[in-house]
């Protein structure tokens, strides 16, 4: 890893570099947000089973 940085470093290409860093930031950024969003809906889902379970089981037809 060091020999591409150095290799950036030497041709003066800070530019690119700074780049390259702030795309691999967000995409790991969006990664994360993804990642959550799933567990977010996966937990939201199992409640309304749940809410869905509790409401069949206290029915309140005769």
């Amino acid at each position: 890893m060091s020999d591409i940085l150095n290799a950036i470093l030497e041709r003066g290409d800070l530019a690119h570099l700074a780049l390259f860093l702030w795309a691999c930031a967000a995409t790991a950024q969006a990664y994360l947000a993804m990642r959550e969003l799933g567990e977010a809906t996966r937990r939201l889902d199992a409640f309304v089973r749940e809410l869905a379970r509790f409401n069949r089981h206290f029915r309140s037809d005769p």
